[in-house]
């Protein structure tokens, strides 16, 4: 019975999405439902665009969705993530694959189904050395500035669609520049049903917002086209859809291409992780649940190898699809297997009506959906609670859009680790002492009319001791004891917050010991946990400081403080 229980428990762990459905409400489908349909609505065109994008044939966007959306129903441990084709992990498909396929001549659709196979073994390799830890390095001002950027990135990225201007550029910044210049090429038709499903979402979300404000819009957009012919005025739409399923096989690869294409897997992994995380940690803040780092390895490794053997390419998470299906109240990932329904449904029978979907009406939903990823709100709030976290978020952002996801958030995530690192390097102190009326001991800095006792000094140190702040511990020590107006007798140590220390701290201690020793100085220790103990004890320091010398509590160490110099005061046992 208890391995039987073992083994259901793991199971657990290895596929949440079956626990999803094995537990779920039929009330949740109304959202799951809408959601799915609308996201399908949307990503089957732009499926197709990121195949081309990749340099394959655009139904292999198709295909490429297929195989992640079930498989991240089962292992993903995000209920509103949308798996599949993304922009960037396309482009650096193509970058990695064209000069093989020039200098080789070998299949190029061959070659991007190997990659992505390699980037499942790159993942799942990741998964079994268990390196999902590294998405707690993604703080939340990383979260906020990170989804600000990719909102822009989203908007930017439908400047064409909405207006009717061939963009042509790869970069964000020559889109925006194309876009300026080229202007007078604006297509008023265009222009025009772009504006009016923007205004018709805002105005539903702002007066309905329990209505699926954008799969209306994409019904409404497709009537219009239909009853009025717009695609003969101007207006772009779809197009045509072929009418085929993929059929699973194991594509062939030139030994001579393995090494190029398993450093551009890793490059891919990388990047896709980080997208990845990113999305999946902010609506699961959002939504008050959390994610499983090294579950989002196994999922994108499998999903990835799904990928592969349906003549697909390489795929990561993405954030329009997942900001659409949560705008529409998306609850799991019901809705990404009733988008997968909705995909085959569509690919067998529904082709002539998703060829008149007008792309400008998709573009105002993806812009609508981008907005909601810009909070304003929270960048007040870092601002508000701590200036440096603000400047973190605000680096994301602009790190997103200057470089690329990765270097962003390369460069965020290095910025995090030094604001931590300087905070732990040059923590908060404090000198203790009586607040009159007020039990407790406090930092003398933070209360008018404190007191300290004559010949104490009782001193906190807000963090570990470490080799970053050791000396600048020591030099605050003296420069406490050289502040006091009367000859210090005692040093008290309150190490309450010093939860570890490293070799090079424990020799900064023994030094200061020496020294304090040389003015006559005791040194003491007061409320010393367990496990700093256990520390010290394996050190030679604890052997200079006399036991009577280590207190439980700062109450006694008072206590034997005034009992040999002076007449004991009124203390507070609760200290």
């Amino acid at each position: 019975m208890a391995r039987k229980r073992k083994t259901q428990i793991s199971l657990q762990a290895l596929l949440p999405g079956w626990q999803q459905l094995a537990h779920y409400q039929r009330d949740w489908f109304r959202g799951d439902g809408i959601a799915g349909i609308t996201v399908a609505a949307y990503l089957i065109p732009q499926c197709m665009a990121y195949g081309e994008l990749a340099g394959v044939d655009p139904v292999a966007g198709l295909w490429a969705i297929l195989p992640p959306m079930l498989i991240y129903a089962l292992l993903g441990s995000s209920l509103q993530l949308s798996l599949g084709p993304e922009s960037t992990t396309a482009v650096m498909t193509a970058a990695a694959i064209a000069p093989l396929a020039q200098t080789e001549g070998n299949n190029y659709a061959s070659l991007a189904a190997v990659l992505a196979l390699f980037v499942g073994v790159v993942y799942l390799i990741a998964y079994a050395a268990r390196l999902g830890f590294l998405a707690d390095l993604l703080s939340k001002p990383i979260l906020i500035g990170y989804m600000a950027g990719v909102a822009l990135i989203m908007i930017i990225g439908q400047l064409g669609k909405v207006s009717g201007i061939p963009i042509k550029a790869d970069s964000l910044w020559e889109e925006v520049q194309e876009f300026v210049v080229n202007f007078n090429q604006v297509q008023p038709p265009t222009l025009l049903l772009a504006t009016l499903v923007l205004i018709f979402l805002l105005v539903i979300q702002a007066r309905f917002p329990r209505w699926p404000g954008p799969l209306i819009a994409v019904l409404l957009a497709t009537a219009a086209v239909a009853l009025f012919n717009l695609d003969q005025q101007g207006i772009k739409v779809i197009g045509s859809i072929p009418a085929s399923l993929p059929v699973p096989q194991i594509p062939t690869l030139s030994t001579h291409n393995i090494s190029a294409l398993m450093a551009a897997a890793v490059g891919i992994a990388v990047v896709g992780y980080s997208d990845n995380v990113l999305t999946a940690r902010s609506f699961a803040s959002r939504h008050g649940y959390a994610i499983d780092g090294n579950q989002e390895l196994l999922a994108l490794g499998v999903a990835n190898l799904g990928t592969g053997l349906m003549q697909g390419f390489p795929i990561s998470s993405s954030g329009s699809r997942t900001v659409i299906g949560d705008a529409l109240g998306s609850k799991t990932q019901v809705f990404s297997l009733v988008a997968f329904v909705v995909v085959v449904i569509v690919l067998l029978f529904l082709r002539p009506v998703l060829a008149l979907f007008p792309t400008a009406a998709l573009g105002a939903i993806v812009i609508f959906a981008a907005t909601k990823l810009i909070e304003i709100s929270e960048f007040k709030r870092l601002w508000q609670f701590r200036k440096t976290e603000w400047g973190l978020a605000v680096v994301t952002t602009f790190g997103v859009l200057a470089t690329d996801i990765l270097i962003g958030v390369a460069v965020a995530v290095g910025l995090s680790v030094i604001d931590l690192f300087t905070r732990v390097a040059r923590p908060h102190d404090a000198v203790l002492g009586k607040v009159p009326g007020m039990a407790g001991l406090h930092d003398i800095e933070d209360w008018s009319g404190t007191t300290t006792w004559p010949g104490l000094v009782i001193y906190r140190y807000d963090a570990p001791l470490c080799f970053a702040n050791a000396e600048n511990f020591k030099q605050r020590v003296l420069d406490a004891i050289a502040n006091e107006t009367t000859p210090i007798q005692w040093f008290v140590l309150n190490t309450e917050a010093i939860i570890d220390i490293d070799i090079t701290a424990v020799d900064m201690l023994e030094d200061l010991r020496q020294e304090l020793a040389k003015q006559n100085i005791i040194f003491a220790l007061a409320r010393m946990k367990q496990d700093l103990y256990g520390q010290l004890k394996r050190t030679q320091f604890l052997q200079h400081i006399e036991p009577e010398h280590i207190f439980a509590t700062l109450p006694i160490a008072l206590s034997a403080f005034t009992t040999q110099y002076h007449n004991p005061p009124e203390i507070d046992e609760g200290v």
